[in-house]
């Protein structure tokens, strides 16, 4: 069984070490091994801005990563959003998809939302499978757009609107439903 939960001030460090995870942060914009008072300062802003959202995902009990919203921009109506998972154990289980249609799900029914926007290292081929998968539309390719490492790398910006939510969720539904993961 596969749920988000919000998160709550005791997940603080269990988020930092994640964020810190070599297989998380080769995927995130940050490089850089995430210290005890730069992640206090971030965790305390998040859980206090309004323009972001914030939950663990759970599978089967187990914390298993992370799923948030932010730059939620209740005037044009549009927010960017991004997840990740931690752990082999989960990888196959539905976990990123449950993920996916879930926020799709809160943005545009919970949020009346008109669109969903990401960014992906242009490297993450199998993310940018999965949101293409579920809608997502590539809208552009920001040029070494952030330091990875040595040198740049290339980001992929996404989006889905609200009319192509309502045209794909029954499909993704029964899709989700037959492999079990809703």
């Amino acid at each position: 069984m596969i749920s988000l939960r919000d998160i709550v001030p005791s997940d603080q460090e269990k988020i930092r070490e994640w964020r810190n995870n070599a297989e998380v942060r080769k995927y995130m914009y940050t490089d850089h091994e995430i210290g005890p008072d730069e992640h206090r300062a971030w965790f305390s802003r998040i859980l206090d801005d309004p323009s972001c959202k914030y939950w663990i995902i759970v599978c089967n009990g187990e914390d298993v990563g992370v799923v948030n919203l932010h730059n939620i921009d209740n005037r044009n109506r549009h927010c960017y959003w991004g997840f990740y998972v931690i752990g082999p154990n989960v990888r196959g289980k539905g976990v990123g998809s449950f993920a996916e249609f879930s926020v799709l799900r809160f943005v545009f029914e919970d949020l009346k939302l008109q669109k969903l926007c990401g960014e992906v290292l242009a490297s993450n081929q199998a993310v940018l499978d999965m949101h293409k998968s579920f809608g997502f539309a590539q809208e552009g390719l920001l040029r070494k757009h952030v330091l990875k490492g040595d040198g740049f790398a290339d980001v992929v910006t996404i989006s889905i609107l609200r009319e192509e939510w309502d045209a794909k969720k029954a499909e993704l539904e029964l899709r989700l439903k037959a492999k079990g993961v809703i």
